[in-house]
This record gives C-alpha cells, sequence and structure tokens, in this order.
C-alpha cells in the first residue's frame, strides 16, 4: 500500500475508448493485490458506472467533491469527482466525449500543479477527436509542457516497462525527416532532462544513458551516413564531459539486446520507432509512457484508445496498473528527495 500524502489523479482519457474499462480494471487489480495508492477519477462518474456495468467489472463508484476526500473514499471504492459527464458510447467517439476528455485532462492537470494531486495519470486519447474541439496540440505531452509553462523540447517522453526504459527524440514525424531534425543540441539537451529525471524520479543515483545510432552499423565509418560520427558521437562526448555516463553511438540491431539492456538505464533513440517497437515487443501489456522534465509528475498507458474493442470486456488493464504504480512510485521518490 502506498503512504502518498496527496492522492494520484486520473484523467479520463476518450470515454468511448478502453480508457473506462482499464482505469476500472487497474483499481479492481491494485486492490486485490493489497497495492492500492490513493487516487481519485477526474469526472466521468455516469461513463464509469456504465463502462463497469457493461463490461462486467466489479468496481463500486465514490463521488467526491473535493481531491482531499480520497484519501478516505478509497476504502469504500473508486472514488470520482462528478460535475463532468458525457454518455457512455463506446467505440463511437463523440463531440461531447473529446470535451470530457480534455476538461477531464485540464483539471487533473491543475490538481497536480496545485500539490492536491501527488501526480498525474492519463488514460488514452483521441489526437482527432481533440482536434475537431479546437486542441490545439499534437498530444497531451505538449499539453502539459504548456500547461508548466515549458517550452515542448523540455517535456521528454519516455517508453518503460519491466525490461526496457527508451526515449525517442524526434517522435511523430516523416521518418525522412529524422536527420534534418538531429542535433548535437538536442541530443545533449534531452540527454541532461533524462539523466535529471532518472535520478528524481526514480532513485538512481548515476544513470547510464546509451545513445542509439541513426545508421545501420553506426554508420561503418560514413559508408552508410556521417551523421553518427559527425552528430551523435559529439554529444556522447559533450554529455560525458558533463559527468553523465552516456555512452554510443550503439547500433539499432544491437541496443535491445538482453546483454546490452543489462548496461544501461535508458536508451535515448533517433527516432519514434526505434524506441516503441522494442518496448511494445517485450512489455506491451506493462509499457508506460512517462514525461519526463515536468515539476508534476505524469504517466499514461503506452497504448490508444482502441476504439475497436471499446465495451467488450477484453481491454487488459495491465497498462494501467503499471502507469498508476509508476506515479506512484515517482511520486514518493520525489518525497524523498
Amino acid at each position: 500500500m502506498s503512504t502518498l500524502s496527496e492522492p494520484l489523479a486520473i484523467a479520463l482519457g476518450d470515454p468511448s475508448g478502453i480508457g473506462p474499462e482499464i482505469i476500472l480494471g487497474a483499481w479492481a487489480r491494485l486492490k486485490a493485490a493489497g497495492a492500492l495508492p490513493p487516487l481519485f477519477v477526474v469526472g466521468g462518474p455516469q461513463v464509469l458506472a456504465a463502462a463497469a456495468e457493461h463490461a462486467g467489472i466489479d468496481c463500486p463508484l465514490v463521488p467526491i467533491a473535493d481531491p482531499a476526500e480520497a484519501l478516505f473514499a478509497s476504502a469504500a471504492g473508486l472514488p470520482v469527482m462528478a460535475g463532468l459527464d458525457a454518455r457512455y458510447t463506446p467505440g463511437a467517439p463523440s463531440t461531447d466525449g473529446a470535451r470530457l476528455a480534455f476538461a477531464s485532462l485540464s483539471w487533473a492537470t491543475r490538481f497536480a500543479l496545485s500539490g492536491v494531486a501527488s501526480g498525474l495519470v492519463t488514460a488514452p486519447v483521441s489526437k482527432a477527436a481533440l482536434a475537431a474541439i479546437g486542441f490545439d496540440y499534437p498530444g497531451q505531452t505538449e499539453f502539459l509542457a504548456d500547461a508548466c509553462a515549458l517550452p515542448y523540447r523540455d517535456a521528454v517522453m519516455m517508453l518503460a516497462g519491466p525490461s526496457v526504459r527508451a526515449v525517442p527524440l524526434t517522435v511523430h514525424v516523416a521518418l525522412a525527416e529524422v536527420p534534418a531534425l538531429l542535433s548535437s543540441e538536442l541530443i545533449t539537451h534531452k540527454g541532461r532532462v533524462v539523466a535529471a529525471a532518472l535520478s528524481r524520479d526514480f532513485g538512481i543515483a548515476a544513470p547510464r544513458l546509451a545513445i542509439a545510432a541513426l545508421n545501420p552499423h553506426a554508420g561503418e565509418g560514413g559508408q552508410f551516413g556521417d551523421e553518427d560520427q559527425r552528430i551523435i558521437a559529439p554529444a556522447i562526448a559533450a554529455l560525458r564531459a558533463e559527468g553523465i555516463n552516456a555512452f554510443g553511438p550503439v547500433p539499432g540491431d544491437a541496443l535491445f539486446t538482453p546483454r546490452a539492456r543489462a548496461t544501461y538505464d535508458a536508451a535515448l533513440t533517433m527516432y519514434h520507432d526505434q524506441a516503441l517497437i522494442p518496448v511494445k515487443a517485450l512489455d506491451f501489456d506493462e509499457g508506460v509512457n512517462v514525461t519526463l522534465g515536468l515539476p508534476i509528475i505524469r504517466t499514461s498507458p503506452d497504448h490508444g484508445t482502441a476504439f475497436d474493442i471499446a465495451g467488450t470486456g477484453v481491454a487488459d488493464p495491465g497498462a494501467m496498473v503499471a502507469a498508476i504504480r509508476m506515479a506512484a512510485g515517482m511520486a514518493q521518490a520525489r518525497a524523498r528527495g
């Protein structure tokens, strides 16, 4: 059982996706294991009640009016803040559902920023549905950076599971654009953020960072591109000069072998799939998207809304369980200083 002094705030995500089901399922699993930290869901009491009935999940809901009530209400069920709601339409995203997702995210972020929540766990959202109501951000990570008054580049996405932690240095861009977006300064900046977060939020005193190569065989001495020698190697040297234990460039085909994974605490990769493929292959049901570099704690399951299976009762809550556990652990690490 967690000893958090303030509860975690759970943002509902798109109510037409699997978010409601995995929140309910995660609560039930953690409760049964005796490992439930204090938490509350921001909005959607009718959505959650309908989802529980629809999917056959036994999870009593406890209405609350203030986050502080969650510390006591958790003994009776899943605390849910009233005032924000929509109809439950599994698999059929709607404008009202997108508005609820945005409102839940906004309020949960405010609670974390004000300190009445020890951290934020976000269920999956639909970027297309949010864009249709005027959400002008590429994703939740950028929204959170803006809410924290930080430039987007300071909010670093890390994918983490029991087997590996990986950070994509470029994210939602075409693969053809990646080489032009890479720079030594980008790698060193994000390397600093990752090293600091691993120390502050994960209790790793001297983080080890493996830096991936961009090209096959790390460029093979320039035969397959010169970015590894021209951009990546100088960044590694700069990080090491600052006292950060970084090494590479490590060829991508060797970076995630069992032997290699034992040598680092996080891998910094050059593009989206270079990070997400190994994390999903190794830890799909326990993969967590954690945002580093923020003054608040934010985690999320490393999967999407899965509209195609929403409401069927087959969604696995494992990644939401892992996201809640990670957020609680990070909050405890920050409290220890």
